[in-house]
């Protein structure tokens, strides 16, 4: 069987600008699609912190370093400059691959001006997570 599982994950990145003449599409920084094994044109799924808005676009980067992330298209009508989101891809395995923790999806946590503040890393394992909730 074969699972859809998180590739990618760019959490709390804040939106620079929206411009609802561009053909569609989401800008981010390219440094931060390569943080997270972030391909152009991939598919991504965002989630607005603000409004509670989801949509389903795809990646085009924006110049390397300049922390733009920038919400083209219809798109730009579910969200605005300074609001909050989060950057979202999936990959297919297989579950035997789940089972033999060689799965991990990519993770950074990025700060109001875009810049990483937890780089890129694993997600936590059973143990960790149980670890965690016991603190």
């Amino acid at each position: 069987m074969m699972l859809h599982m998180l590739k990618s994950k760019i959490h709390q990145a804040r939106i620079t600008e929206a411009d609802v003449e561009y053909e569609g599409s989401l800008g981010i920084d390219e440094e931060l699609m390569e943080a997270v094994g972030l391909y152009p044109h991939e598919k991504i799924l965002v989630a607005n912190m603000n409004n509670g808005s989801r949509l389903e676009t795809y990646a085009i980067p924006e110049p390397f370093g300049s922390r733009r992330i920038v919400l083209n298209g219809a798109a730009a009508r579910l969200g605005s400059a300074g609001d909050r989101i989060i950057i979202m891809s999936f990959c297919q395995i297989s579950e035997a691959e789940v089972h033999q923790g060689r799965h991990q999806p990519r993770l950074i946590r990025l700060d109001e001006h875009n810049e990483p503040v937890q780089h890129p890393s694993r997600s936590p394992g059973a143990e960790e997570i149980a670890s965690m909730l016991e603190a």
